[in-house]
């Protein structure tokens, strides 16, 4: 590979480590890190691979041609998470390179889950739930804009385990499971450079969702509870550099863990401010909550993800004796008496 790719296309991010700049069309995010680590194998290990989409192929390649390699020679994709922007190349880069795809077993069920399910039924359920939730007429009958649709996401030929070393010939890459914005987050700890590549665990300046994984408004799993334990586990690490799969690498990995465990904390209490009036459904909790834009200028999918964000604080809070169930039918919560 290269040592000095042109700027535009790719970055020096470590030894060995480039980032590509791959872009998310149609999102404020703009692009989703894709990073090259240099391998002994001749071709390089990708950690997460972009959106499917042809101008996110096309800039990957770029960046790839400029360091010296191309997708066609790509040894495999790490994925760090199922999202879309994460995982939607890697079945084409998979078919232009040989490569192997890998994928934490949590995701990868995730994965079979959206390639088999069938829309109709999944709408129908999700309007159920939107009623238990509380939800006006006119959100129930919108709920099939809340779930998305295309194509269907690469199933994985490896299934990452937590610990495990990953085959990056000539690298030491450790992959450490952080569950919470997706139920198999993985990032990785390249341990012979001593950087994190964070995927969505840890970014700077914004936080990632941590929405409830299944169809219940009240259940035993806790994503935000594992998320606070996740970033926990990345602030032990014997690292400081962050490579984050947006914004901007950064130092000081156990800080901004603290500052988004903080965040979070934060809107824990507001609920618990919220309920001090009286009971709530989860509905009208999450219009009462704080969104960047604001609960009005949400569009139903914006909705949807802050109704599984406020589902996911609402749970934890459950759990930990915070809030109790008050009503069933719509679910409506309270303080504890």
């Amino acid at each position: 590979m290269t040592d000095a790719p042109p700027a535009e296309a790719a970055s020096a991010e470590a030894p060995g480590v480039w980032s590509i700049r791959v872009p998310f069309p149609d999102n404020p995010l703009g692009y989703t890190l894709v990073y090259a680590l240099e391998t002994t194998a001749g071709g390089p290990v990708l950690v997460d691979a972009g959106w499917d989409d042809p101008v996110s192929l096309a800039a990957l390649e770029r960046g790839l041609e400029a360091i010296g390699t191309s997708v066609s020679d790509v040894h495999g994709v790490l994925v760090t998470h199922h999202h879309p922007d994460h995982h939607g190349l890697a079945g084409r880069i998979r078919e232009l390179s040989g490569c192997w795809v890998a994928l934490h077993e949590q995701d990868a069920k995730v994965v079979d889950m959206v390639r088999t399910a069938e829309r109709e039924p999944w709408t129908k359920r999700y309007k159920a739930l939107l009623e238990l939730c509380g939800a006006p007429a006119e959100a129930v009958a919108s709920a099939a804009a809340a779930i998305p649709s295309g194509a269907k996401p690469a199933v994985p030929d490896v299934l990452i385990e937590d610990g495990a070393l990953m085959d990056v010939p000539g690298r030491t890459l450790r992959a450490v499971w952080t569950p919470g914005h997706s139920p198999g987050h993985t990032c990785f700890h390249l341990e012979d450079t001593g950087a994190l590549l964070t995927g969505d665990h840890v970014l700077p300046g914004i936080t990632p969702v941590v929405t409830v994984y299944d169809d219940h408004v009240v259940g035993t799993s806790d994503p935000l509870g594992d998320f606070l334990a996740s970033l926990e586990k990345v602030s032990r690490l014997s690292t400081t550099r962050a490579l984050p799969a947006h914004r901007a690498p950064f130092d000081g990995v156990a800080a901004r863990a603290a500052e988004i465990a903080e965040h979070h904390a934060r809107r824990l209490e507001q609920i618990e401010g919220q309920l001090a009036a009286g009971p709530k459904t989860l509905w009208s909790i999450t219009e009462g909550m704080e969104w960047n834009k604001g609960w009005e200028r949400l569009d139903t999918f914006a909705r949807h993800l802050a109704l599984g964000e406020a589902g996911s604080h609402l749970r934890h809070l459950v759990l930990t004796g915070r809030v109790r169930l008050a009503s069933t039918e719509p679910i409506e919560f309270s303080l504890p008496a």
